[in-house]
């Protein structure tokens, strides 16, 4: 752990299994309440200094972490493929992503920020200033333990923020390290700190502490809705990105070959445990038959394996058995229900392992039709005209991502509008970027994170109104 700028570890300590086979790669100190609280002291002591700190001189720190996660991306790609259960290309290129973040905010920390209003009286003169909030407690999750840190911390950083952090105790190991490239790259000590424990106890520890202003968070809605609760009690601002239900809706006049290939992506990266992947298929019955087809014989040909395998394989683990249980869960409810299963029943190396599944004529009462899925498992459902195909893709409570496949430019559009989605990609299966504003709808969560949208979140505007 990383409490104002020394590293530490405690008697208790937690180890961390490869998913592939349970085996532990590590162990992690586990800390509590009185390490958080620690935390949040020497963040707020170092508040003033850093948030004094020129933008130029923060930037160049966030420009020097970026170099150093680049410089280790192969390491840590492997060491997030380990811990995570990822494809080693996945990791990898997650570490890239991270690096990404940190250098388009550490750009954007120089951007101007405020404005100068047109007045109204000649002995008047009016603007604002756009200052950092305090100090942000950072909740991150294990599907992406170091792109989601880094996307929280650059923008806090950048806007000159303290930050305590503390990530899942299932993947912590990469994450460990993103936080000590900043911490190597020159951070003063308190403006970053890092606590390994009970996600409950840590969370609650932090949002109790006087000087903890914004409250960053990816989670599940749940979890999401029982830490804005507890904000409310110190009116401390929630940044919230949360489950999502997302539809993939397929038009007659859509490209299938992109459409499959898309779906493959949207779905299955990070072996479906990603809070934006397609769980719905919505496909017109024009080309139902067609897309079904192909898209089932790819999930069939799959290959399902440690993720650092060579070659490597096409699919690899969930992150526990329970996570395999939770999947296999909704299979059967939905086969109960009537649903028919569209892949076969492939092998699996482990109990760690979920079957890649496709299924069609599922009910829209069951849980594959309106929860989160977060495996390697969707539901094809088919549409006549536009209006079911927008009814359906927004009858959930959930509202992260949606994926339209179509080439009419005008229905494009128009989906883009109408959909109840923060995120939107029309045939672009993978839309994270770091320069674009990144936040859901609904249930899904509150706030933006990336572009400049994401800087904002950790920023107070100060109006000043001056007489002459």
């Amino acid at each position: 752990m990383l409490v104002n700028g020394e590293w530490f570890g405690t008697d208790s300590v937690r180890d961390v299994l490869n998913p592939v086979d349970d085996t532990v790669i590590d162990t992690v100190a586990y800390g509590g309440s009185k390490e958080a609280v620690a935390a949040g002291d020497a963040a707020a002591d170092a508040f003033p200094r850093w948030a004094a700190t020129p933008p130029r001189q923060r930037a160049d720190i966030l420009l020097r972490a970026a170099d150093l996660l680049r410089d280790r991306s192969a390491e840590l790609g492997t060491l997030l493929a380990r811990e995570a259960g990822k494809r080693l290309p996945e990791g990898i290129g997650e570490i890239a992503f991270s690096a990404e973040y940190l250098r388009w905010f550490a750009e954007e920390t120089r951007r101007p920020s405020g404005a100068v209003y047109t007045h109204e009286s000649s002995d008047r003169r009016h603007l604002s200033l756009r200052r950092p909030a305090g100090v942000v407690a950072s909740l991150t999750p294990w599907n992406f333990p170091c792109s989601i840190q880094a996307r929280k911390l650059a923008p806090a950083l950048a806007a000159g923020c303290t930050v305590v952090a503390r990530v899942s105790e299932k993947a912590p190991l990469a994450a460990t390290e993103l936080v000590r490239c900043l911490h190597d790259a020159g951070l003063p000590p308190g403006v970053l700190n890092l606590v390994h424990g009970p996600a409950a106890e840590i969370t609650d520890a932090y949002l109790d502490h006087p000087a903890v202003r914004v409250v960053s968070f990816t989670g599940s809605t749940d979890v999401g809705r029982r830490i804005m609760t507890a904000a409310a009690d110190r009116i401390v601002r929630p940044l919230l990105e949360l489950g999502g239900n997302a539809p993939f809706v397929v038009f007659d006049d859509a490209d299938i070959d992109a459409a499959v290939e898309g779906a493959m992506l949207a779905k299955f990266r990070n072996t479906g445990q990603s809070c934006i992947a397609a769980n719905r298929f919505l496909v017109h019955t024009a080309v139902h038959q067609e897309f079904t087809t192909r898209l089932a014989a790819a999930v069939d040909a799959m290959s399902i394996g440690d993720g650092l395998a060579d070659p490597t394989p096409d699919l690899g683990p969930c992150i526990d058995r329970n996570r395999v249980t939770e999947v296999d869960e909704l299979v059967q409810e939905a086969v109960a229900a009537g649903a028919t299963k569209l892949t076969r029943d492939a092998e699996v190396p482990g109990p760690n392992f979920a079957r890649p599944t496709l299924l069609a004529d599922v009910p829209g009462h069951v849980g594959l039709a309106t929860d989160e899925v977060f495996g390697p498992v969707a539901g094809v459902f088919s549409f006549d005209t536009e209006e079911a195909a927008l009814t359906a893709a927004n009858s959930t409570e959930l509202g992260l991502a949606a994926y339209v496949y179509t080439r009419d430019q005008a229905r494009a559009w128009r989906w883009s509008e109408q959909l109840d989605n923060g995120i939107v990609g029309v045939n672009n299966p993978l839309p994270s970027v770091a320069f674009a504003p990144m936040g859901g709808t609904k249930q899904s969560g509150l706030g933006r994170e990336g572009a400049a949208a994401g800087i904002e979140e950790f920023e107070e505007t100060r109006y000043v109104a001056i007489g002459l």
